[in-house]
């Protein structure tokens, strides 16, 4: 049996424990606050925010430069593509697209789109002023969506860049909706 003074330091070493997994605990809640701020300064992730305008709105009508448009879902059962394939424009020009989501199932899904250029070097050029990839988007059993996207493309694009491919993924948000393959495409209810 113990003593009484070996129960008081078991209790208090306990404590002590508590505290220390409490502080750890709160510790990793206060790391994201701080990691999104750090995110924000150093611009490493602000594909989610409208990007300024450029600073010469002017449209270069001497060049043509073709938009084409892809799409891609990661681990998510919706139908997504755009509207068309491909558009031309003149780099200043502002334009608008469209493209189209579905989500099959029988149950509600957010998704978060995240945009990708290429090449690579159009992407400082391609300013985006509305994009449904700005938020998460949740879509209804069998909901049919035609989302937009307005752009310029800043006429001091590098005049060996003749074509510039934006692709959207869309991925599931964890926690909203379960796993999209546990749900029926919608109609297909038993």
């Amino acid at each position: 049996m113990m003593d009484a003074v070996t129960v008081r330091a078991n209790r208090r070493l306990f404590a002590k424990l508590l505290v220390i997994a409490c502080g750890m605990f709160g510790f990793g809640f206060a790391l994201v606050p701080f990691y999104e701020k750090i995110c924000e300064v150093t611009g490493i992730r602000n594909v989610f925010k409208p990007d300024a305008l450029p600073a010469n709105t002017q449209i270069d009508t001497a060049r043509t430069v073709t938009i084409e448009f892809d799409s891609n879902t990661h681990g998510l059962a919706w139908t997504f593509k755009p509207v068309q394939r491909s558009v031309q424009i003149h780099p200043g020009a502002l334009t608008t697209v469209t493209y189209e989501v579905r989500n099959p199932l029988d149950r509600p899904i957010t998704g978060q789109a995240v945009p990708s250029y290429g090449p690579r070097a159009a992407a400082q050029h391609f300013k985006k002023m509305e994009c449904f990839c700005f938020q998460q988007q949740t879509l209804a059993p069998g909901e049919v969506r035609r989302l937009p996207v307005v752009f310029v493309v800043d006429p001091g694009l590098p005049q060996d860049l003749h074509t510039i491919t934006l692709s959207y993924t869309f991925f599931e948000v964890a926690g909203r909706g379960g796993r999209a393959d546990l749900g029926r495409p919608a109609g297909k209810r038993s």
